[in-house]
């Protein structure tokens, strides 16, 4: 399975991080109801934005896999849910839900 990892500025906004455009070491693990995401980063330019618009995040896991659809998760980041440590180089996000979707279910009828 391959996973992109997004981290979006609300919905259709800009994107901070894109491991599919650019791979980023992270890391992502449940925790009873909330999940937790931590990014080996350092502060830079873009992460100072993303930092600002820390209560309008939206982050997003893409899993591919093979022979089968993409599988979109979709998680909503609360206020205070971000953080970033410049002692460790970590940016951490906790999300106290989710949607997990496939796109290809979906469809528009007119």
């Amino acid at each position: 399975m391959k996973e992109i990892f997004l981290i979006k500025h609300a919905i259709g906004g800009r994107a901070f991080i894109d491991t599919g455009k650019q791979p980023i070491p992270y890391e992502w693990k449940q925790m009873q109801d909330q999940w937790v995401f931590t990014v080996k980063i350092d502060k830079s330019e873009n992460i100072a934005e993303l930092l600002k618009w820390k209560d309008e995040l939206n982050v997003f896991v893409f899993q591919e896999f093979e022979n089968e659809p993409t599988r979109k998760l979709w998680f909503y980041v609360g206020d205070d849910a971000v953080q970033y440590s410049e002692e460790k180089g970590e940016l951490t996000i906790v999300a106290k839900s989710q949607i997990a979707y496939i796109p290809e279910q979906f469809s528009a009828q007119l």
